[in-house]
C-alpha cells in the first residue's frame, strides 16, 4: 500500500523526489525528507496528498530553506526536527511554522563540538537527550537537553 507519492518524481503535494527517511507518528502520519525537494512533507494516513512542514522554499540555508534534508524525527506536540545535512545543522520546526530554528551546528562545516559535518541521522533518548550521527566527521554526538532548548 503506498501512503505517500506513488505519482512519479516531481514536487506537486501528490509527489516525492527522492525520498531519504520515514518517520511515522502515533496517528500514524507519515513524515518523509526528500533530497530532490528540500523539505519534509506530512501525509496524513489516508491523504494523497501532503502537506510542506519544513523547508520547501528552494535549497539554501535560510531559516525557512533545507538543503539536501535527511533523518527526521518528530515529537509529540508536532514538532519537527531535521538534519539539514548540506548546511551541517539540525533544525527544529514547530507545527505550522513557516521557519525553523538552528539547535545543533550552523557554525561552518568542521570537527569541532559545535560543528557538524553532512548529519544525516538523529534520535532522541527518553530524557529528551539528542544523538546525531555525524557522517562526514565518522561519530555520533549526543547533546544534552538543556544545550539545544
Amino acid at each position: 500500500t503506498v501512503v505517500a507519492g506513488g505519482n512519479g518524481s516531481g514536487n506537486r503535494l501528490d509527489q516525492l523526489s527522492d525520498p531519504r527517511y520515514v518517520f511515522v507518528d502515533r496517528d500514524h502520519s507519515v513524515y518523509v525528507s526528500e533530497y530532490g525537494n528540500d523539505r519534509v512533507m506530512k501525509w496524513v494516513e489516508g491523504a494523497k496528498q501532503g502537506t510542506v512542514v519544513a523547508g520547501g522554499q528552494g535549497q539554501g540555508n535560510d531559516l525557512r530553506q533545507l538543503y539536501y534534508p535527511q533523518g527526521v524525527v518528530v515529537d509529540q506536540l508536532g514538532t519537527v526536527y531535521v538534519a539539514d545535512a548540506g548546511n551541517d545543522r539540525i533544525m527544529r520546526w514547530p507545527k505550522g511554522a513557516t521557519q525553523g530554528s538552528v539547535i545543533v551546528g550552523g557554525n561552518g562545516r568542521g570537527g569541532q563540538s559545535n560543528q557538524l559535518y553532512a548529519p544525516i541521522g538523529l534520535s532522541f533518548d527518553r530524557h529528551g537527550n539528542l544523538y546525531v550521527v555525524d557522517y562526514g566527521n565518522h561519530r555520533v554526538q549526543k547533546f544534552n537537553a538543556f544545550s539545544y532548548t
